[in-house]
């Protein structure tokens, strides 16, 4: 069978533009400092967009002590402050002290979950607003 024009097929890797975490709210961020307690405090090098009772995991290189705590998921249930977050993360009990690093790979703290996932209430994911927290927003410029 032969078209009337040329053929082209499709061309994915041309088509599919790279994810990039910027294009993603909230993002990931690099870990400063964890204070331990009852309640697990993570201060971030920069400003964090989360919000209160967003899910989030904690990715902890071994050079940064803490490795209790990496691959951890905890709520978040306040922020003192634009570059800190507590989680509700009991980190009281055998958990070695963080330790800064200049080592390659860093610490992070990110969001997790998507638009299926998250809070729901007695009816079901409808009378939640816009987004779930937790969940990504689409915020590239393509």
């Amino acid at each position: 069978m032969a078209f009337p024009y040329p053929y082209v097929g499709p061309i994915a890797y041309l088509n599919n533009f790279p994810i990039h975490t910027d294009y993603y709210l909230p993002q990931v961020f690099f870990i400063e400092n964890i204070a331990l307690g009852q309640t697990t405090t993570v201060t971030t090098r920069q400003n964090h967009d989360y919000v209160i009772r967003q899910q989030c995991r904690l990715i902890i290189p071994p050079k940064n002590g803490c490795v209790q705590l990496n691959e951890v998921q905890g709520i978040v249930i306040e922020i003192p402050a634009p570059d800190q977050v507590v989680l509700d993360i009991d980190s009281s009990n055998n958990v070695d002290q963080f330790e800064t690093s200049i080592a390659k790979t860093q610490p992070q703290i990110l969001a997790i979950g998507d638009v299926n996932t998250g809070a729901i209430n007695s009816q079901g994911r409808v009378n939640n607003g816009t987004f779930i927290p937790g969940s990504f927003i689409n915020v590239s410029p393509e």
